[in-house]
């Protein structure tokens, strides 16, 4: 039996890595803090700490709904594709 293939996180992935990024900028344009967005979500300061950082995966229900909070397109949070 062979070694088992590392498999990078999704995390460590540059689209991954620009998507945190606009999350915490939309938030921090928003002028909200990670309390309030928190609260507007009905989660834990944690669970906005934890998706900033990269440590919880952001799903795409998630993401909607920190978009609609931050009046944001999802489009905002995706890289942009080249032709």
């Amino acid at each position: 039996m062979g070694q088992a293939k590392h498999r990078r996180s999704a995390v460590h992935n540059a689209d991954y890595q620009f998507l945190l990024k606009r999350l915490r900028e939309a938030r921090r344009r928003a002028g909200l803090t990670q309390v309030q967005v928190a609260r507007a979500l009905g989660r834990h300061q944690s669970f906005v700490t934890k998706s900033e950082l990269g440590e919880r995966r952001i799903d795409p229900v998630d993401l909607q709904r920190f978009a609609k909070l931050y009046r944001k397109p999802l489009s905002y949070f995706l890289l942009p594709k080249h032709s």
